[in-house]
């Protein structure tokens, strides 16, 4: 795990900062010098990675936030620029499974939250940031998805259509700002991760089996680092492997 001070000035906003893969990529990019932006629903867990990250020095703003309220997510945007006027970094984490259902047994209500959460709220959050990120001299985004998105297996396909959206999504904003700015747009493949949202999956599982979302926050904070230059990729953190989005 790096330690040096590669985002030493930088403003990184998490998403999902509250657990899991969200809350140890807002450790890894503290860590690295950045000014982390924490978001979640959960104020506890917020406040308990702001006193991890004090402890070694780094510095955050906690943001208690639905991202499921489009407007909040504007606001955020304007705090932002009034306070900083400028956005460095975006990881969209946050993300929710709902349950395991064939197609027409989905319940509609659960269908359209995990599509507010999975896809609208980053949509949101790309037109409520994307001026931010154009101020900086290296603006990345890096959204973590899932190999579902691809493979659309049986009872998955809601969360899988929720996914392959996002992505769709995110290579059609890179292919917009990836020739004529300096910013750089990708996805990110944890695989399988020991988290809430794989417990509820796989509740037959023993987590010890899995890694520790620790073991994937270093790569994907790597994808916002300044000298990450590649653009409308998809990193597969189990295979090891970078390939065109």
């Amino acid at each position: 795990m790096t330690t040096s001070q590669t985002l030493a000035g930088k403003i990184v906003l998490v998403t999902g900062a509250s657990r899991g893969i969200g809350y140890q990529a807002a450790l890894e990019a503290a860590r690295r010098g950045a000014h982390v932006i924490a978001v979640a629903r959960t104020v506890g867990g917020l406040e308990d990675l702001d006193d991890e990250i004090q402890r070694f020095g780094g510095s955050t703003t906690l943001v208690p936030l639905d991202l499921r309220e489009g407007d909040g997510i504007d606001r955020l945007g304007a705090a932002i620029f009034e306070r900083w006027g400028k956005l460095d970094g975006l990881v969209g984490n946050a993300g929710m499974l709902s349950v395991l259902s064939p197609v027409v047994h989905f319940d509609p209500k659960d269908f359209e939250k995990m599509m507010a959460v999975n896809v609208t709220a980053n949509y949101r959050l790309i037109r409520s940031l994307d001026l931010l990120l154009r101020q900086s001299e290296a603006g990345r985004l890096v959204f973590v998805s899932s190999s579902s998105a691809h493979s659309a297996r049986a009872f998955w396909g809601p969360y899988a259509a929720t996914k392959a959206a996002l992505e769709a999504l995110v290579k059609s904003y890179a292919a917009e700002t990836g020739g004529a700015t300096a910013i750089r747009a990708n996805v990110f493949h944890p695989g399988a991760v020991r988290t809430a949202m794989r417990a509820k999956a796989a509740p037959g599982e023993d987590p010890e089996t899995l890694p520790h979302p620790s073991a994937v926050a270093p790569r994907l904070i790597d994808m916002i680092e300044p000298g990450f230059t590649e653009n409308r990729m998809l990193y597969d953190w189990e295979k090891s492997e970078l390939r065109a989005l």
